[in-house]
């Protein structure tokens, strides 16, 4: 049997997200759910920074635009939230991807709140 890289760090926080939809439901925006995982990170002391920056370097400069991941979980795993009807698309994909990459992130996971179910998937870098 394989193990996945952050195995049961990603486990601990699809969970979170899952009582975190199962509570409110679909249809709210993206800012209900992200406050909600915060309250339910802390609820399950689970380790979340939301909204962290990272620079870009280029050539030995850090360009001046930065990126912000929507969270950081266990200082190493990006998730990126959505509420969309539409399911994750290629374009959300390529962004978690890039940010991964910019971030030196090895594990990302896209989380969609806007469905009639919970919607997520995992990225690897």
């Amino acid at each position: 049997m394989v193990n996945l890289l952050f195995e049961n760090e990603t486990y601990k926080i699809i969970g979170l997200c899952m009582e975190v939809y199962r509570i409110p439901g679909h249809g709210f925006s993206e800012i209900v759910y992200k406050d909600a995982m915060m309250v339910e990170a802390e609820l399950k002391d689970i380790q979340i920074q939301r909204a962290k920056e990272f620079t870009i370097t280029y050539k030995q400069t850090i360009l001046k635009h930065s990126f912000f991941a929507d969270y950081v979980f266990y200082d190493n795993i990006i998730a990126e939230i959505r509420a969309a009807e539409n399911a994750i698309n290629d374009a959300c994909i390529s962004q978690t991807l890039n940010y991964l990459k910019a971030f030196g992130c090895k594990v990302g996971l896209i989380i969609n709140f806007g469905r009639n179910s919970l919607e997520h998937r995992r990225l690897i870098f």
